[in-house]
């Protein structure tokens, strides 16, 4: 028997080519923000009218689409929401963050992590070392200060929690105390750094928390338009550049944006922008 050839191409599975030809209806469907005449469903997905309504009629029977009997108008249907939700409920932001901080820390050649937010404030659960002379380390499960770090300060600015609110106040407190200032008085500074972090979709820590580390955080948002986790990049002060502007904020920034989208988050650079400004404006908001 010949060995086989492993760069002969591998033979494309058969399929059922009418169900494909059908997802072009759903997919019409979902991308539009409102119920949709059989006319613009058939032309979306690039077909006539009357083979269209064929399919449409069996999706409805399948409760993947409904229509409306006073207007004629088409819709995802109950079955398509469950599908959807179903599939919403098994993402991951931990699993899914992994190839997305492996690519970041190649890219920036800087110590990176996913923070979530856990029974005692920010926590970091996952990381990937960056390989080189000095490295910065983060281990698994730490809880970093909200005021602090930059992956508290970009929790402080986006995330929605009473319990946030709580430990952030008693965080201010304990600032306060040391610095011999009253509450008030680091309350309205924070409050500044928290407007310009939600201005700038992103936070920055220059030698705060640790000396001699600077970092840079941003949110990831879930499909509902919360934060749900941010993504961290750490290095020494001094070749960790924290500028907006820089290659490591930049590539921070778009690594907590490709995971926001894996996770259902801006179907539309429109919805995005819409949920973007929900999330912010729905963020803990510090009183002066």
């Amino acid at each position: 028997m010949p060995a086989r050839d492993d760069t002969e191409a591998i033979p494309q599975r058969q399929g059922i080519q009418s169900i494909e030809v059908g997802t072009r209806l759903l997919r019409a469907l979902a991308a539009s923000q409102r119920s949709m005449m059989l006319r613009d469903v058939a032309r979306n997905a690039g077909m006539p009218a009357a083979k269209a309504r064929r399919y449409l009629v069996s999706f409805m029977r399948m409760g993947l689409v409904e229509q409306d009997a006073n207007t004629g108008r088409y819709d995802l249907g109950e079955f398509a929401l469950e599908l959807g939700l179903a599939s919403l409920a098994r993402l991951d932001p931990v699993r899914l963050a992994g190839p997305v901080l492996d690519d970041l820390c190649e890219q920036i050649g800087a110590t990176v992590a996913l923070a979530m937010w856990g029974n005692h404030g920010a926590t970091c659960v996952r990381w990937v070392e960056a390989g080189g002379a000095v490295t910065v380390t983060l281990r698994t499960g730490v809880v970093l200060p909200l005021t602090t770090s930059a992956t508290g300060l970009a929790f402080s600015a986006f995330y929605r929690s009473p319990y946030l609110k709580k430990m952030l106040d008693a965080e201010v407190q304990a600032t306060a105390e040391a610095a011999g200032k009253t509450s008030a008085e680091v309350m309205s500074t924070l409050t500044l750094q928290l407007e310009d972090i939600r201005r700038d979709g992103m936070s920055r820590a220059a030698g705060s928390m640790t000396p001699g580390i600077n970092g840079v955080s941003a949110p990831v948002f879930g499909h509902t338009g919360r934060m749900v986790a941010a993504v961290t990049a750490l290095g020494v002060v001094g070749s960790f550049d924290v500028a907006l502007d820089s290659s490591i904020a930049q590539g921070t920034r778009e690594a907590a944006a490709t995971l926001s989208r894996r996770l259902g988050y801006g179907s539309s650079d429109g919805a995005a922008g819409e949920q973007t400004t929900a999330s912010v404006s729905a963020a803990p908001q510090v009183s002066r």
